[in-house]
């Protein structure tokens, strides 16, 4: 039978420069995976270096195979077993497999893996090392593919399951059946038997089949009345389990879990989600986790969705490469909507050492990795294979990469689990328009000017804005005044006031959202960024960006209330004032309230200064705004219903003397379990 277990302790790590062979001699420190060596020196956050790992490894002699599964190692990979290679891996962000039988003796065996890390392979932080979970996984010679349950299920509770399996040439695949249930909540719903049938090795792609061995591929089609459907508001989720039998004894089970939902990308109404209109309010999120690095956790990525639902996100894009399963196993879980994405680059490099040095020769085991791995998961709308590619402006080259990585994807997802499109920032260019027509499904970074065009001149599109925004923000930071853009300022930081944007970014929080919210036909868009990350730190020289909504502690700025009031316009109601009350006496300050509630009114010391009603599907100004000079007092934000009601306040007051420090934990309980984390808010409290 199957076992499969994580295997993530008992790692040793030596860091060596770059190309350095293996020595017994390194001086080794013991470490966890997942294992970000960068972000320990955060003065040096893009050494060029090789790091060296190794782990001890005993398996019983019971004839099973014995596979390492690297879910992700950034990046170019070798794996040696006892001093043998055992396999390679070049993309850092996609999951592999070796298969160590033949390689392992009796008793104890050293697993050694390499990583060369070279700069500059990325336009963000990459991080560096085995950092996302490894897992060792045993099972019988006869046996189910490696992501090889592929599973479609529509709203109306339709279930094709195909299943790959393998097995040794000697065997006949008449000995084997396959048995697939479908259960909800460990109670089984419906189940089908069926003989394996053998299957030529053309029925599969050439990127899983090995030599020396047979292949079978089986279709399953069950029915489930009156499914619960996923959905954003109600994630319901199903288990699919399957077992291989070998003469009626099992020999090796997988389970999945999937949901039942339907997914619509229309080119004059948007996106529908079992069959209900949805604007994607979505956000682009880097990998990092902040001062965590690239490390994967569960805890903080939990953290970060929680986050982003407070704004009202409902979907997140994964620039630019395939996410942690976490990411996508937390999505299936709490309702977000993922467009996971390939890659930032194809044969053209934007960087030194990126991918595009392996792109030719690695390209269709990558794809293969990413869309077996992830297209079971009901969250996953859509396969962006690109991200602002300087290949499809060119020349026609990229117009064939796309039809290639087009053909590729679909190879692994036939059934259209996800659509198929590309983030372009080339949509000028006719080359480009080209590519998007081979995809239909159009995604625009920074080009909402050019959609009603495009819409009209290509009735068969589909169009949403893949990125959009770029305004810039430091949480906490104002520079005066509003209606004056300020980009740049000594002290390195920018404008939460709404007035701080790149060149090529929207010139304000509502120049990206009212255009988005006017036209029906646009699915929705993909605001930079969620979070900021570490990197690309526009428009300095520091460490981080200031392109996130919530900034790399997870406190949210002013803006995403701003986002808030829009895309979470009917949620709890909220008022939100910015900026903090305690500046130099007579400075006139630009005051701004953002909220979701119908009417506002603001205060200063009791005495109502300024008021307003709001329509977020209407209003071309999203926040109330006026100006002041400041002295000591209160200002007091009041939202109201349409009755008149009360509903909401928010207060901001002059600071007084500091007095104590109070620590906040996000949770008073956490389960006793390895990658569990509790964030601990520190405020600075007055009298």
């Amino acid at each position: 039978m199957r076992e499969a277990t994580l295997f993530c302790d008992g790692w040793e790590f030596s860091l060596q420069p770059v190309g350095t062979e293996f020595s017994p001699g390194f001086s080794w420190q013991k470490v966890d995976i997942p294992h970000d060596w960068l972000i320990e020196d955060t003065n040096d956050l893009y050494k060029t270096s090789t790091g060296w790992y190794k782990r001890s490894l005993t398996v019983p002699e019971d004839g099973r195979r014995t596979v390492l599964r690297f879910e992700g190692v950034y990046m170019d990979c070798r794996v040696y077993i006892n001093g043998s290679p055992a396999g390679e891996w070049k993309y850092g962000y996609t999951t592999f497999e070796t298969d160590i039988t033949d390689l392992l003796r009796k008793g104890e065996n050293v697993i050694t893996v390499r990583v060369d890390h070279r700069e500059p392979n990325s336009r963000w932080y990459s991080g560096a090392g085995i950092f996302r979970p490894v897992r060792l996984i045993r099972y019988e010679d006869a046996h189910i593919l490696s992501d090889g349950v592929y599973i479609s299920a529509d709203a109306q509770g339709n279930v094709t399951v195909t299943t790959e399996t393998e097995r040794p040439e000697n065997m006949p695949a008449a000995d084997l059946r396959l048995r697939t249930v479908i259960s909800r909540r460990g109670e089984e719903i419906a189940s089908q038997t069926n003989d394996v049938c053998a299957a030529d090795d053309t029925a599969l792609a050439p990127e899983i089949i090995r030599p020396g061995r047979k292949y079978s591929v089986n279709d399953q089609c069950l029915k489930v009345n009156s499914p619960k459907l996923w959905d954003i508001s109600d994630p319901q989720m199903y288990q699919c389990s399957v077992e291989l039998l070998c003469r009626d004894e099992v020999i090796d089970s997988v389970s999945v879990s999937f949901g039942f939902r339907s997914i619509e990308f229309t080119a004059d109404r948007g996106f529908f989600l079992n069959g209900r209109h949805v604007k994607l309010h979505g956000a682009c999120m880097h990998h990092d986790l902040g001062a965590l690095g690239a490390a994967v956790n569960r805890s903080a990525i939990r953290r970060q969705l929680l986050k982003l639902r407070e704004m009202g996100v409902n979907a997140v894009r994964t620039s630019h490469n395939p996410p942690a399963v976490e990411l996508l196993e937390l999505a299936d879980e709490m309702g977000f909507l993922i467009l996971d994405e390939l890659l930032d680059m194809w044969e053209r490099q934007k960087t030194t050492y990126d991918y595009a040095r392996f792109f030719k020769e690695w390209i269709g085991r990558d794809v293969a990795s990413w869309v077996r791995r992830d297209r079971n998961h009901p969250c996953v709308i859509g396969w962006s294979i690109g991200n602002e590619i300087y290949d499809t402006h060119a020349d026609e080259h990229g117009q064939e990469i796309t039809s290639l990585l087009k053909a590729l994807t679909t190879r692994h997802d036939p059934r259209h689990n996800a659509c198929i499109t590309i983030g372009s920032n080339y949509m000028g260019s006719e080359n480009a328009r080209k590519c998007a027509d081979i995809l239909k499904v159009a995604g625009y970074n920074y080009a909402e000017r050019l959609y009603d065009e495009h819409h009209a001149q290509h009735p068969d599109w589909m169009i949403f804005g893949s990125e959009t925004s770029s305004v810039v923000q430091s949480r906490g930071i104002y520079h005066f005044p509003l209606d004056r853009p300020i980009l740049c300022e000594d002290d390195e930081q920018c404008s939460s006031l709404g007035n701080s944007a790149p060149i090529w970014a929207a010139k304000s929080w509502e120049a990206c959202i009212i255009p988005d919210r006017d036209r029906e036909y646009c699915a929705g868009q993909f605001i930079w960024t969620g979070f900021d990350y570490i990197g690309e730190p526009t428009p300095y020289s520091t460490k981080n960006s200031y392109f996130g909504q919530i900034d790399t502690a997870g406190f949210l700025k002013d803006s995403a209330y701003v986002f808030r009031s829009v895309w979470d316009s009917r949620g709890e109601p909220f008022v939100h004032i910015f900026p903090y009350w305690d500046h130099s006496e007579g400075n006139v300050i630009d005051v701004r309230v953002a909220s979701n509630c119908p009417r506002v009114e603001l205060f200063f010391n009791g005495e109502k200064i300024a008021s307003r009603s709001f329509d977020p599907d209407r209003d071309t100004e999203l926040t109330l705004n006026t100006r002041l000079p400041y002295s000591k007092g209160e200002l007091k934000a009041v939202g109201f219903d349409t009755n008149g009601s009360e509903i909401a306040a928010d207060i901001a007051r002059s600071f007084g003397d500091a007095e104590r420090l109070t620590l906040s934990p996000a949770r008073t309980e956490i389960p006793a379990v390895r990658d569990e984390l509790c964030f601990i808010a520190k405020s600075v409290v007055d009298d």
